[in-house]
This record gives C-alpha cells, sequence and structure tokens, in this order.
C-alpha cells in the first residue's frame, strides 16, 4: 500500500506527517511518498524523508499513485480529478461548510475521512486534531496579542513608577481558551473568562482566573466543547456581562464556534466603540465569520482604536511542533484503518472509523453532512 504526503496550499506551513512519523508507517511495510518540498516550512527537508524510507515524489504521482492521499486542507478539483481511482483521502476538510465539494468527492467514488468530525469520546483523544491544534493556537493567540499590545503584561514596580497589569478577557474556555489562560497568566496579566458551560468553572479557576457567570446557559455536555445556541433571554444577559468586562479589558481572545454554524457574535460594534484604545482582539473564529463584527479572516484591521487579528489558522505559526501533533493524532487514526501487513481495512464497526468517514461507496455517509446537501 502507498500512502501520499501532499504539500499543503500557499499560507500553510504545516505538512500531514513529519519524517519520524514516516519512520512509524514503513515498519508497517507501508510505502511513502512525499511530495518535493512537501515539509520544508515545517523544517522537515526531503532528505529527513529519505533518511527516514520515504519517496520524494511529484504531486501528480502521489495523486495518480498513492491509495491514502493525506492533505490537511481541501484539495482543489484539478487534484481530485487527477487522483488514483477509488483513493481515499484524510485531512480536515470541514465538511459541514465544504458539503458541496464533498459530495462531489463522494460521486467520483472516493472515501473521504475528516479528521474534525471524530467523535470526541475518550478513546479518540489521541486523535483529536482540534484539540492538539487549538492548545497550539490558544497559546499563540496571546503571543499575538502581546507582540501588539503597546504596554506590559506583567505588573513591573520600578523608580519611574508603577505599571498595571494587562487585563486580558478570554471568550471560550475549550482547549484554545483554556491555553490561553495559562499562557497569559505565565506572562503576568490580569485573567477573566467567559463561557456558556457552568462546568468549566473550576478548570477556569484552578489556572488562576476569574469565571464571570451568567444563568441559564443551554446544556452543552454533549456539543464536545463548542458552543451551543442559547435562548434570546440568555444572550441579552451575556451581552451585558461581557459589555461590562471588555469595556475594562486590553486584550480580548475569542474562541467560540458552533459546528456547522456561523461563529456567534459576540462582540458587536457598541461593545467594540467602548473598548480603550490601543486594545487588542485575537479572533480564532475568523474562519466562520468571526465572534466580533468587524473580524476579517486572515487579516488585521482597525477600528475605533481597537487591533482586531483575524486568525483561525494560528497553529500554523508553530509549524514543527503543530506538524508534530497533528502527525501524531494521524498515525493513532491510520492504526484503526491499517493492518498489521500494512493493508487498509476499513472497519466501519468501529465507531471512530465510521464517525470520520464523511463519504464511502460513491455517497456521502455522514448525516449532518448529507441534510446540509438536500
Amino acid at each position: 500500500m502507498i500512502v501520499g504526503v501532499l504539500k499543503e496550499p500557499t499560507g500553510e506551513s504545516r505538512v500531514s506527517l513529519l519524517p519520524e512519523q514516516v519512520e512509524t508507517l514503513r515498519k508497517k511495510n507501508v510505502t511513502v511518498y512525499v511530495e518535493n518540498g512537501a515539509g520544508k516550512l515545517a523544517f522537515a527537508e526531503d532528505t529527513a524523508y529519505t533518511d527516514k524510507g520515504a519517496k520524494i515524489v511529484s504531486r501528480q504521482e502521489i495523486l495518480s499513485g498513492a491509495d491514502l492521499i493525506l492533505s490537511i486542507n481541501p484539495i482543489s478539483d484539478s487534484d481530485i480529478n487527477a487522483a488514483k481511482k477509488g483513493a481515499i483521502f484524510l485531512g480536515v476538510y470541514q465538511p459541514l461548510f465544504n458539503f458541496s465539494e464533498i459530495n462531489s468527492w463522494a460521486s467520483k467514488g472516493f472515501t473521504v475521512f475528516s479528521m474534525d468530525m471524530i467523535p470526541r469520546t475518550t478513546r479518540a483523544q489521541s486523535m483529536d486534531v482540534l484539540s492538539s491544534q487549538a492548545n497550539i493556537a490558544g497559546y499563540k493567540a496571546v503571543l499575538t496579542a502581546a507582540n501588539l499590545f503597546p504596554r506590559y503584561f506583567p505588573m513591573f514596580m520600578t523608580a519611574a513608577g508603577s505599571i498595571a497589569p494587562a487585563k486580558v478577557l478570554i471568550l471560550g474556555a475549550g482547549v484554545a481558551g483554556l491555553q490561553a489562560i495559562a499562557t497569559a497568566r505565565r506572562l503576568g496579566a490580569v485573567v477573566e473568562v467567559f463561557d456558556t458551560r457552568p462546568a468549566v468553572k473550576e478548570e477556569v479557576m484552578s489556572l488562576g482566573a476569574k469565571f464571570i457567570e451568567v444563568e441559564g446557559a443551554s446544556d452543552a455536555s454533549k456539543a464536545g466543547g463548542y458552543a451551543v445556541e442559547q435562548s434570546k433571554d440568555y444572550e441579552e444577559k451575556q451581552s451585558r456581562r461581557i459589555s461590562e468586562a471588555i469595556s475594562k479589558a486590553d486584550i480580548v481572545i475569542t474562541t467560540a464556534q458552533i459546528p456547522g454554524k456561523k461563529a456567534p457574535l459576540l462582540v458587536p460594534n457598541s461593545m467594540l466603540g467602548s473598548m480603550k484604545h490601543g486594545s487588542i482582539i485575537v479572533d480564532l473564529a475568523a474562519s466562520t465569520g468571526g465572534n466580533t463584527e468587524q473580524t476579517k479572516n486572515n487579516d488585521t484591521v482597525q477600528y475605533n482604536g481597537v487591533t482586531i487579528v483575524g486568525n483561525s489558522n494560528l497553529s500554523a505559526g508553530m509549524p514543527f511542533d503543530a506538524s508534530k501533533m497533528y502527525g501524531k493524532n494521524i498515525l493513532n487514526f491510520l492504526a484503526l484503518i491499517i493492518d498489521k501487513d500494512g493493508n487498509i481495512n476499513l472497519n466501519f464497526e468501529d465507531d471512530l472509523v465510521k464517525g470520520t468517514c464523511i463519504a464511502h461507496n460513491g455517497e456521502v455517509t455522514n448525516s449532518r453532512v448529507k441534510e446540509l446537501i438536500k
């Protein structure tokens, strides 16, 4: 069997597998093709791959020859049309947004696994690419804000006077939010956190942050760490509490997303207008519309003296470790679909294999994606 690793599109510095991870597959008698230059931006040169037993080939050779093709991001229609009949694609394809493309891939007979759809269970933790990448994104969000912020983060007492610590507000205490809390606290900031899930209060406080409570939230215990839609009454109370906190904040990190839907608007223009000049917002939900009214994906904008960074791919800012963690997630998942002899074995009785598969045998198999196509 041949596994192919594609080079990611411009703007993406990660790679699906690093050289040491290729070695793991080679030990299972799997042939690994790596596109020329695929790992360069993640500091993995072609020679490092060949040293571990991979073959450096062209993109066309991977598409036409590989049985299983790895790409973090969705690939183009021209690549799909050039792919080997019956090939398996594995990556992070956001099928709840890219459902038209997925339907097209399915109609061409490809099997597609999207790692962002893996059931978020205890057993799946070692394969959870969303969590591994969100951890990095939360860390980088705070560092990005610190680099842009025109003041210190920690409190300083000097002969020239005292400097108060930065006040950081984090909206959403999922994996990214919790890492953002820890990073901001290490830098000496005072941190407040809002989340619709009361259950995260203890985690937030254990990291040294203050939890902003709003009563009456919808149950999000089965949402896999994501936000859920709330009642109008709750949204009004939520808006008031966030408005109070944001007017005092120097840095705001927003992370709230709802699978398959536009990100909730948590920071409208009225709140932005109340913020201090020089304040920074880093919006990790930018690719799905953003949590602020002025967010633009992959762009930094100024609004009323506030800098708003729209970046849903901050993990790519640490390409080596991001690739290392992502690749480990992939290897753990491949262990479910590649047998000990290095052959494909798609066991759809396994809930993780079934849950991650979104297309097979010429049709879309995921029920949520099916509903969007209708």
